[in-house]
Order: structure tokens, then C-alpha cells, then sequence
């Protein structure tokens, strides 16, 4: 996973790179809509699970002024991981392997044993808060954002050994887990200005969180997210 993250990354940053290249500097934007509306892929990445979703994020804004943009952000990815021993708080893995060392003496399970549970994930985030574009080029509009938000996530294991199933059945009684927490952090992005009203954005974002904090440690969400922007209403450049 981290492979394609790295991928993502590269071909981002190949992309970012031409159209700065390109880009117009003979001055600063003269149409700025009031009304801002975003919807494009979306990529989630939860390294400390080795966790990657794929998915569609949306965003919908309201200029209050050139450098002050109010607004909404959505998003909703899949994806599959194994959940691993090593990812689990200290408690529960002394309490696994214990587990595993009174079977491994009694000749149940093979020495090399260890906990590995193929798991299905479903992630949204919701968010609302500022955003602060940066308007110095008429062809790209720079922006940063605070991330301040909620996140759910429905974790799913699928266990294909007798052994695993015994675990996640104390873990999980129901065989899903479904979990809300906070999530802040720090974001940013351009969008590559194509006409007076659409726009190509590429946006990151890093946040700190702690779902399923009485059974995973806690750690960190990247988000890469990339798709057209649309702006329409008055123009509050004027």
C-alpha cells in the first residue's frame, strides 16, 4: 500500500508541477464566484493499519470573501486490510498472545502462529470550517485549510481459520464494528483555473484520529483527493 502511495504522490507532483510551469503571472484573479461546489476521487490512506480506501469526496462552498471561503466537506471510501497483532493496543496483544502460547504448548496451532484477519472497511468524514485561498495568479488559486471534523468508520473482519474466528468473536461479539471519533489536522491544495467558472483541484490532507481506541492504537488519516471545481453567483472581487 505504501508503494501506491508513493505512486499517487509521484504522479500528483509530476501533474502540480506542469501546470505551474504553465500558469499565467500577469496578475491576480478578476472573477470570483460566490457559490463553490467540488465533487472527485478520493483516496484514503491509514498507514498505522495499512489501510487504503478508494473513494468520492465533496465539497461545497461560500465565498465570503476573496481570501475567505466557508464550507462543507464529505467524504466515503472503501477498501480491505489484515488486521495484525501489532496493531492492536499493548493489552489486547499480551491478551492474544497468551492465547496463542497456551495453544502452541498444547500442539494446537504451529509455533509460527500469529494473528492475521483479512478485514473489510468503510470510511466518512464530515467536516465544516474555513478555507483560505490564495489568489496571486489568475491561472492557479492556492489554498490552506484547518481539518477539524468527524469520522466513522465500519471495520468488517472476514477470519479464514478457526483460530482467528475464536479471537474476533471476543473482539467483536457481532461481527461488525462501527465507531465515531474526532479527527484534526492540517490541508491544503490548487486548482488549475480552465475557464471562468471551472476549475481541475488536487487537494492533500493530513489528520490526527483514534477510532476503535479499545482495540487499535492511534494514529494517522492522509487523504488525496483530485477532480473539476465549479463557481458560480456574484462576483466578490469586486
Amino acid at each position: 500500500m505504501q508503494r501506491a502511495v508513493k505512486h499517487v504522490i509521484t504522479r500528483c507532483g509530476k501533474l502540480v508541477w506542469i501546470l505551474l510551469l504553465t500558469m499565467s503571472v500577469g496578475g491576480q484573479e478578476n472573477y470570483v464566484g460566490r457559490w463553490d461546489a467540488y465533487g472527485g476521487y478520493t483516496y484514503i490512506s491509514q498507514p498505522n493499519i495499512n489501510l487504503g480506501e478508494n473513494g468520492f469526496n465533496l465539497q461545497t462552498g461560500v465565498r465570503l470573501t476573496t481570501w475567505l471561503t466557508g464550507g462543507f466537506d464529505y467524504s466515503v471510501a472503501t477498501g480491505q486490510n489484515t488486521l495484525l497483532e501489532g496493531m492492536l493496543i499493548p493489552s489486547l496483544q499480551r491478551q492474544i498472545g497468551e492465547q496463542l502460547g497456551q495453544l502452541i504448548t498444547a500442539g494446537v496451532v504451529p509455533p509460527d502462529c500469529r494473528l492475521a484477519v483479512p478485514t473489510n472497511a468503510k470510511t466518512q468524514t464530515f467536516q465544516v470550517g474555513p478555507d483560505f485561498p490564495i489568489r496571486h495568479f489568475r491561472t492557479v488559486t492556492f489554498f490552506v485549510r484547518p481539518n477539524l471534523g468527524a469520522l466513522q468508520i465500519v471495520a468488517t473482519p472476514r477470519p479464514t481459520d478457526s483460530i482467528a474466528s475464536a479471537i474476533v468473536a471476543q473482539l467483536i461479539p457481532s461481527g461488525k464494528k462501527t465507531d465515531w471519533t474526532y479527527f484534526y489536522g492540517l490541508g491544503g491544495g490548487m486548482e488549475y483555473n480552465v475557464t471562468r467558472h471551472f476549475a481541475l483541484r488536487f487537494q492533500a490532507d493530513l489528520a490526527h484520529d483514534h477510532f476503535f481506541n479499545d482495540v487499535l492504537k492511534a494514529g494517522n488519516t492522509i487523504r488525496f483527493s483530485v477532480g473539476p471545481a465549479f463557481q458560480w453567483g456574484n462576483n466578490v472581487a469586486e
